[in-house]
């Protein structure tokens, strides 16, 4: 069995939106931006977390007279999480080998079959341990399930160039053009980001689809827009996805304990104009 790990905090099964057909889309921990509207922050970091939903909370103190340590630190045993009766606490982040994760994505091998779809590797960020997803890669392959990489772009040139014979989509989050705005969004410059993203468009064969993530009060200018829309009239790509924000994942924020920035989605008619300006047909 392969010595290689990588560690997963959600594989959610029967999605329509990350690519064609019915998709398993595999969600690995850990990501080298920390975009302020992430909707998966659990995802940023690589390491197993423990989520605590207040609200869920019964205060039945169950899992303070289970714990070793009374909660008063955490090791992530996760006997809480069994003995909770609300379901107030979490254990995120399950560890798997390329063959234990196969075994998971085949349990769909008939729906993909019937629907065109197949498997997607999201995150956090996929692509951040490239040998483990080679070798997953590979291994869908063999077993001639579709593949799909959502990445942020934001690795070594490298780790594209092994994964490109082995994926038939690239989903590429653009999340602005702007090299300042991309910084104070998410902690990162997009020098690396935009210069992978041509590259792949020069290279490889199969498709690409931009994902760009609407997010009130960040992007949602009509300079920044028409920015990533001269970008995107660069590059070969098969279509473009706007992705309005949404607030289904500010919950974690306080589960996690960590520092929550407020966006907001843009109303019907400036995402309606955005998407006009942008040339998209259709808005996920």
């Amino acid at each position: 069995m392969s010595e290689l790990r990588e560690t997963v905090f959600d594989i959610q099964r029967g999605s329509f939106v990350d690519g064609p057909g019915i998709r398993t889309t595999v969600f690995f921990k850990g990501c080298n931006l920390s975009c302020k509207w992430c909707h998966n922050p659990e995802g940023i970091s690589s390491k197993k977390q423990l989520l605590f939903h207040r609200d869920k909370c019964t205060h039945c103190q169950k899992c303070k007279s289970i714990c070793k340590n009374s909660l008063e630190f955490c090791d992530l045993c996760g006997k809480c999480t069994l003995f909770c009766p609300s379901g107030a606490r979490e254990i995120c982040g399950k560890m798997y080998t390329p063959p234990e994760l196969l075994k998971e994505i085949v349990k769909d091998k008939s729906f993909f079959d019937a629907s065109g779809g197949g498997v997607t590797f999201s995150g956090g960020e996929c692509m951040l341990n490239c040998d483990f997803l080679l070798e997953i890669l590979k291994l869908c392959k063999e077993n001639k399930i579709h593949t799909a990489i959502d990445t942020a772009g934001n690795v070594p040139w490298e780790s594209f160039e092994g994964a490109l014979d082995y994926t038939d989509l690239f989903l590429y989050d653009i999340k602005c053009v702007s090299g300042e705005l991309h910084k104070r969004g998410t902690g990162v410059s997009n020098e690396l980001i935009i210069e992978n993203l041509k590259r792949l468009s020069d290279t490889y064969k199969g498709d690409i689809i931009i994902r760009v993530p609407l997010i009130g009060g960040f992007n949602d200018t009509d300079e920044e827009i028409t920015r990533i829309g001269a970008l995107l009239n660069r590059i070969r790509h098969k279509s473009v996805e706007l992705l309005p924000y949404h607030k289904m994942g500010e919950h974690k924020y306080d589960a996690l304990n960590i520092p929550f920035t407020k966006f907001y989605t843009p109303n019907e008619s400036e995402t309606a104009r955005f998407k006009q300006m942008l040339g998209i047909t259709k808005i996920e």
